[in-house]
């Protein structure tokens, strides 16, 4: 007696109208009907749906199913190799497709939206930024300064990146100016530069108050990475900084936390 339309639909896990269209365009022809003219359908049209609906996931249209699914030059063995073939070429388009996702998603979560290319046109080469932001992330990565600091840049463009940067340069080469002029770092220009530094936070990643502002600031002589980016500039640029920090806080009195 075979099996109803809508029994083959429902084990299927496809339409009534899927089916009913199959048949209209003859990719799928049941192999008898009742005497009131219902579809009937036997094994071998079970077989030729199921080879269909493969086909159908892999992403291949209709037309071209039809011709694969009709080949008489292909025997059982033969079908089977090649469906294993064709398999195996989808689970490696998606697997380089999970890959493609996954960067953007470590992107979205390191809050930068550029390519790597803009990354080192903007920060050069030698700016380890992912280095800097797994270590930002284990420090404060429960904080709401780094949700906060993660909100923000989502947004930034390059051009925001390029300003950020350009600010940066701008306020490290002034500090670097006093390093080399031998000024102490707890003097009112000294202390007015670390300031700047604290503001530049503020503005561009999160609130930085006095206290976090000093716990950076050890962190850029405690870490060689944070250290070295200050040396290359000026030497003993790091160590100048962390003092003009911890002075420009001690200026603000205990309030200023």
């Amino acid at each position: 007696m075979g099996w109803s339309v809508g029994e083959v639909a429902r084990f299927a896990g496809i339409s009534v109208r899927t089916l009913h269209h199959y048949d209209a365009i003859g990719l799928l022809e049941p192999s008898g009907r009742t005497h009131a003219g219902h579809r009937r359908y036997e094994e071998k049209d079970l077989d030729r749906l199921q080879r269909i609906l493969f086909h159908r996931e892999l992403g291949f249209p209709l037309e071209e199913i039809a011709i694969l699914v009709d080949d008489p030059d292909l025997d059982p063995t033969e079908r089977l190799r090649r469906q294993h073939h064709l398999l195996t070429e989808r689970i490696e388009k998606l697997r380089r497709m999970a890959a493609a996702v996954e960067r953007a998603m470590e992107a979205r979560r390191m809050g930068i939206n550029l390519t790597p290319e803009e990354r080192f046109e903007v920060f050069g080469r030698d700016h380890d930024w992912e280095a800097y932001d797994r270590e930002a992330e284990e420090r404060w990565g429960d904080t709401d300064a780094w949700a906060e600091s993660r909100r923000r840049s989502a947004r930034y463009t390059k051009e925001d990146w390029r300003r950020i940067k350009d600010e940066g340069d701008e306020l490290n080469a002034r500090i670097a100016e006093l390093v080399a002029a031998g000024t102490a770092p707890d003097s009112p220009e000294g202390m007015d530069l670390a300031e700047e530094h604290r503001q530049q936070i503020c503005r561009w990643f999160y609130p930085c108050d006095h206290t976090m502002h000093v716990n950076l600031a050890d962190m850029y002589v405690a870490d060689e990475r944070f250290t070295a980016t200050y040396e290359r500039i000026r030497e003993g640029m790091a160590g100048w900084l962390r003092d003009a920090i911890r002075a420009n806080a001690a200026r603000r009195g205990p309030a200023a936390g």
